[in-house]
């Protein structure tokens, strides 16, 4: 019997008792439990069992009255979390983590068997997480190697790194990524603050704990962390776009100095108009002398694109958090082995306040991952941005291939290993829907409300600026376009049949295999080998115009 298997055997075992803390359910279902009259008795039970265990309950659904092991399908067991959640909520609690196992169809369990499960939810009290509203999302950018992981890792540990990168490994997600030292995707992390003091994850690897942060914070700092290395700049640019970030966290390691790709990040930052602040890592590792000629190239660096740079060593974290903004931008010295600099920086997430402002008041969510979880179903993962999303919301998907959307429901939501309720605009998310396989989901899709109306896209009129291109760009020129989650080839055709190096025009922008959800205002970057640029959206066509495929390439 594993570890994990213990938790159901030590659940079967205490059973279910008058004064106890477990309650054995088959299955729980809207229809039925939530009926009138069911919703209250049953959340008065359920608030007994956690009075009862000093203010935690453990939940075994797919069992009988005595404990038998039934199991049931996951969309069973799925809609039963739904309930209790919605049980938990009334009762003043919430459901803090549920694990299953399979079972198999004689009512035995087996390791492997897909005949049904069996699950045990933990309940504690406490209201469902609510954070408030000075939640931060921080996107950091940077050359490979200069210590991006590394520093985002000590920081949400608190722990200083080994001089190898060891904090690193808890953003990490990928087997690949953690044998060759690079990160390949983007990781997510998160600490926060209680009274003024930091909260710190003891084991990043471990979801309880990353809960455990989520719960205690007052105030919590979400870290999208990038992709350093020039091969997987498309990733860097969809973490930058592609999330609703509040500040852009630059490194540039003590060692090397600003790289080619140190300045296309910036680039892209200040394109997207994120308040940045640059972290110089890696202070340990060289002498005062470097330190100080890396600092100043730093500096001539941001006031060659009309920034003026902050020592926060000289003016101090206050004045930097007052002045950081579209043209001030700080500097600080760090070191994740020293752990140097690491105080200003707590300091400053600590103080600075939300800049992402929500536009819209109703839902919406561009998909960056799809996943598939045993008992959940499919999951769309973003950041949410605008409006709410609670468990049991019906919304439309899409738009799809053919530019139509798929009706879905919410079976329940994650955010940070952490189960809600609801979420709210700026909030990474994990979405489990009903309605749709997770093979038919897709990056750059939406979510958004039921009674919506949404207009698939598939060409729109933008405003756009040529940051870089060898040549000229002309009427045919194929980029791929970053807008939102989106990542897709599309043909340009600039107003007047040409945009030079430097100019700033007009362009009709065609998305090559497939509509989107596009919409006037929105950012966007474009990219095709050493040529890069940035847009915005300034009117929109629909799903129908466009359809070429053949258009030749511009020089």
């Amino acid at each position: 019997m594993s570890a994990d298997r213990a938790v159901l055997e030590a659940a079967l075992e205490r059973g279910e008792e008058e004064g106890g803390n477990v309650e054995f359910k088959e299955r729980l279902s809207r229809d039925l439990h939530l009926a009138d009259g069911r919703l209250e008795s049953l959340a008065a039970q359920l608030r007994h069992r956690v009075l009862s265990g000093d203010g935690t309950a453990t939940y075994v659904v797919g069992v009988t009255d005595d404990g038998g092991i039934a199991g049931i399908s996951p969309e069973a067991f799925s809609e039963s979390m739904d309930v209790l959640s919605i049980l938990a909520e009334e009762a003043g609690a919430h459901i803090a983590d549920a694990e299953t196992w399979g079972v198999g169809d004689d009512g035995t369990d087996g390791e492997d068997s897909g005949d049904g499960i069996v699950g045990v939810a933990t309940v504690e009290e406490g209201a469902v997480l609510d954070v408030d509203e000075d939640h931060i999302v921080v996107g950091t950018a940077g050359h490979v190697d200069h210590g991006k992981s590394t520093l985002v890792g000590s920081l949400v540990t608190g722990t200083a790194d080994d001089g190898e990168g060891g904090t690193r490994g808890f953003l990490d997600v990928q087997p690949h990524e953690v044998e060759r030292g690079l990160s390949a995707d983007l990781s997510y992390a998160v600490y926060g603050f209680a009274d003024g003091e930091a909260v710190h994850m003891d084991n990043p690897h471990r979801k309880s704990d990353r809960a455990r942060v989520v719960e205690e914070s007052d105030r919590l700092v979400s870290f999208v962390d990038t992709v350093g290395h020039e091969p997987w700049l498309r990733t860097t640019i969809r973490g930058l776009v592609g999330q609703r970030l509040d500040y852009g966290l630059l490194v540039v390691a003590a060692d090397d100095g600003p790289t080619k790709t140190t300045r296309e990040h910036l680039g892209i930052l200040l394109a997207m108009e994120l308040p940045t602040v640059v972290a110089i890592t890696k202070a340990d590792a060289v002498d005062e002398e470097r330190l100080e000629t890396v600092e100043r190239e730093v500096e001539r660096l941001l006031r060659d694109v009309e920034r003026t740079p902050l020592r926060v060593d000289r003016h101090g974290v206050e004045v930097a958090v007052e002045e950081l903004g579209d043209s001030v931008v700080p500097i600080l010295q760090t070191s994740a082995v020293t752990m140097d600099g690491l105080d200003d920086l707590d300091a400053m997430f600590r103080r600075l306040p939300k800049t992402a402002t929500e536009e819209r008041a109703d839902f919406r969510m561009y998909v960056d991952r799809t996943y598939s979880i045993t008992g959940v179903g499919a999951v769309a993962s973003g950041t949410v941005n605008s409006g709410s999303v609670e468990a049991g919301d019906e919304l439309l998907l899409g738009p799809m291939s053919d530019g139509s959307f798929r009706e879905v429901e919410v079976r329940s939501i994650e955010m940070h290993h952490h189960r809600v309720d609801r979420a709210k605009a700026g909030r990474i998310v994990g979405i489990a829907l009903k309605g749709v396989d997770e093979a038919e989901i897709e990056r750059g899709m939406a979510l958004l409300p039921a009674d919506a109306d949404p207009t698939p896209v598939r060409s729109f009129e933008a405003e756009v600026m040529v940051l870089n291109h060898p040549t000229r760009i002309r009427d045919g020129y194929e980029p791929v376009v970053h807008l939102e989650t989106v990542g897709e080839a599309a043909i340009f055709r600039p107003e007047g049949g040409q945009l030079l190096p430097g100019d700033t025009g007009t362009a009709t922008v065609e998305f090559k295999f497939r509509p989107y959800l596009v919409e006037e205002g929105q950012r966007f970057v474009f990219r095709e080998g050493q040529s890069k640029g940035v847009g915005t959206v300034m009117e929109v066509g629909d799903g129908e115009s466009g359809g070429s495929t053949g258009a030749e390439d511009g020089e």
